[in-house]
C-alpha cells in the first residue's frame, strides 16, 4: 500500500475502504496545502473545516458518546484493536507520509508509527483495567467504593512534530475510557492525520461504531478556538508550546474544563566524572540531533564534569562532523529539514545571539544552502550566564556547560522553566540516588544512563512547571480521561449519619 493509496486518492482494492458517507461534505471552499519541508514543494491541498463542519462534528460525537460511555470498555477496547491492526498493515506507508511532510528520517517516521501500534496494544489491555477501590465504611452495613466515568467528547490538539504518536497516546486511551474522540492536528501536517482517520474510519465501519473517532482541519484560528471555548467539550489534551498552553489552560479553566497539558522541553543531560562515555555519546547526539532537534524531550544542555570537559567536547565535536543531513526519506542521511522557513528564521536569530554572547560555536551554526529548510546541527560551549540557555529553540542547538560538584549541576539543569525531561550518565550510585531524590532533578522525567528522549509507552509522558503538568500514555494517565465517583449503599434498616451526628425531630 502506496502513500497515495493510504490518503485515498487511489484505491487498488476499493472494497476495502470506507464508504463514501463516512466523510462530511466541506461547507467551504477554503484550500490548505502540505507543504514537503525538504523541497518547500506542495504535497497535496485539503479542504479546510468552516464553523458549521465543526458544528456539524461535535453533535456526532455527542451523539455518539450517549451510546459509546454504555458499552463495555473490554468491547470499547477491540475497536481499538482493529485500529491498531490496520496500522501496523500500512506502517511502511504511513511512516514514509510521516518523513515526507513532518520531515524526520524514516527510520524515526516508521518508530513513530510503531508506538501507535505499541499504544494500540496497551489501551487494549487497559481497557480491562479501569479499577476502582473500595473503602470501609464507618457505618455499620455501609459498602462504599469509587469507580470511574467517561467524560464525553474530548479534543486533542496535535503538534507538527510527532503527528500521530501523540494523537495515539491520547485518543486510544481516551476511547476505551468511553469517551469519543474530535482531533485538531497540525495545520503542517494535514495528510498525515487523514491517512490515520481513514483507518478508523474502516475499523468502526468494519465494527460497527460511528463517529467515535473525528477530525476536522480549521481554516483559521477562530474556528480551532470554537473546540477550546466549547463547554460541550470536558477535556483538551494540547501538545505544543508553553505560551500558546498557557493560554488554552486559561480558557478551559474558565468553564471548568479539564486539560492534560505538554508543552516546551529544555531538556538538561549531567554528565560526571564517572560516566560510561560509551553510553552518553551516542544518547546526547541522538537526544540533540533526533527529529532536527524539534521534539519537546530534545536535549538542549549537556552540563559536564569539569574533568570530562575536554574529552567529551572532542568527541561530540567529531561525531557532529559526521552527522549526514538530507532528503528523510534517503536512509543515508541522519536528519532532515526543519518545519518551514519560519524555524529557519529562529535558527538563525539564536545563531546571531550566540555569536554576541561569551558563549563559542563549536560546530555547525549555518544555514544549508540547499532547497529545503535543512540547517546544520549546532554545538555551543556556553558559560552559563547567557539567557537563551533558559529558553527553548525548537532547531538542532546544544549548549555543553561545565561543573565541579554534582549540586551544582542539578541547580543548573534545574534552573529552566520548563520541566519535561532530563538524565545523568554515572556509574555512582550515590550520585544516581541523589539525582532521583527529592534533592535532585525536577522534571517529570528523570533517566539515569539513557537520554531525555525516546521515552517508553508504558510510563506516564508529562512535565512539570512551565511543561504544563499534564499525564499522557501509560501508568495510570488513563485516570486524566475519567471522572471519580464516590459511592455509598446503605444496606441496613436504619440511617446513621457519619461521624456520628444525630439529628432527631420530634
Amino acid at each position: 500500500m502506496d502513500i497515495l493509496n493510504l490518503l485515498g486518492i487511489k484505491d487498488e482494492n476499493p472494497g476495502s475502504s470506507a464508504p463514501e458517507n463516512a466523510w462530511s461534505s466541506p461547507n467551504n471552499q477554503k484550500w490548505l496545502e502540505s507543504i514537503n519541508p525538504s523541497n518547500n514543494q506542495g504535497i497535496a491541498r485539503i479542504s479546510s473545516s468552516g464553523k458549521a463542519d465543526y458544528e456539524e462534528l461535535i453533535l456526532a460525537s455527542q451523539r455518539a458518546f450517549k451510546k459509546w460511555r454504555m458499552v463495555p470498555a473490554p468491547k470499547r477496547g477491540e475497536l481499538v484493536r482493529r485500529i491498531g491492526e490496520l496500522i501496523r498493515e500500512k506502517k511502511d506507508a504511513l511512516g514514509s507520509l510521516v518523513s515526507m511532510e513532518m520531515g524526520k528520517i524514516k527510520e524515526e517516521g516508521d518508530g513513530e508509527v510503531q508506538e501507535m501500534i505499541d499504544m494500540a496494544d496497551f489501551a487494549v489491555g487497559q481497557s480491562r483495567m479501569l479499577y476502582g477501590k473500595t473503602m470501609h465504611s464507618e457505618r455499620e452495613r455501609h459498602r462504599m467504593y469509587e469507580q470511574w466515568h467517561p467524560l464525553g467528547v474530548m479534543g486533542v490538539i496535535t503538534a507538527f512534530n510527532f503527528p500521530v504518536a501523540v494523537w495515539a497516546w491520547n485518543a486510544f486511551i481516551g476511547a476505551i475510557a468511553g469517551n469519543t474522540v474530535i482531533w485538531k492536528p497540525s495545520t503542517k501536517t494535514p495528510l498525515c492525520a487523514i491517512a490515520v482517520q481513514r483507518i478508523c474510519v474502516q475499523a468502526m465501519n468494519e465494527i460497527g461504531y460511528k463517529d467515535i473517532f473525528g477530525i476536522f482541519v480549521p481554516e483559521n484560528r477562530l474556528i480551532a478556538q470554537m473546540l477550546i471555548d466549547d463547554p460541550r467539550v470536558p477535556l483538551i489534551s494540547f501538545t505544543g508550546s508553553t505560551k500558546v498552553g498557557r493560554q488554552i489552560g486559561q480558557n478551559v479553566a474558565t468553564r471548568f474544563g479539564k486539560t492534560i497539558l505538554e508543552l516546551s522541553g529544555n531538556n538538561p543531560i549531567i554528565v560526571d566524572e564517572t560516566a560510561d562515555l560509551k553510553l552518553a555519546i551516542p544518547a546526547i547526539l541522538f537526544g540533540a540531533v533526533g527529529t532536527a532537534g524539534q521534539r519537546c524531550t530534545t536535549t538542549r544542555r549537556v552540563i559536564i564534569q569539569k574533568s570530562l570537559f575536554k574529552p567529551l567536547s572532542e568527541a561530540l565535536i567529531t561525531a557532529y562532523h559526521q552527522i549526514k543531513i538530507g532528503n528523510p526519506l534517503d536512509k543515508n542521511y541522519h536528519m532532515g529539514p526543519l518545519i518551514d522557513q519560519k524555524a529557519v528564521g529562529d535558527f538563525q536569530a539564536v545563531i546571531k545571539r550566540i555569536k554576541a554572547s561569551k558563549a563559542i560555536i563549536l560546530s555547525g551554526g549555518k544555514v544549508v544552502k540547499a532547497p529545503g529548510n535543512f540547517v546544520e546541527p549546532t554545538l555551543v560551549h556556553a558559560s552559563g550566564d547567557e539567557d537563551f540557555l533558559t529558553r527553548e529553540t525548537f532547531a538542532p542547538i546544544l549548549y555543553l556547560l561545565e561543573y565541579e560538584r554534582l549540586d551544582q549541576a542539578v541547580k543548573i539543569a534545574n534552573s529552566s522553566s520548563h520541566g519535561l525531561s532530563s538524565s545523568l550518565f554515572t556509574t555512582s550510585l550515590k550520585n544516581e540516588e541523589y539525582f532521583l531524590s527529592a534533592m535532585g532533578s525536577d522534571c517529570g522525567i528523570a533517566n539515569i544512563n539513557i537520554g531525555t528522549s525516546g521515552a517508553e509507552i508504558g510510563g506516564a509522558f508529562g512535565g512539570e512547571k512551565e511543561t504544563g503538568g499534564g499525564r499522557e500514555s501509560g501508568s495510570d494517565a488513563w485516570k486524566g480521561y475519567m471522572r471519580r465517583q464516590t459511592n455509598t449503599i446503605n444496606w441496613s434498616d436504619s440511617l446513621p449519619l457519619a461521624q456520628g451526628v444525630r439529628f432527631d425531630i420530634g
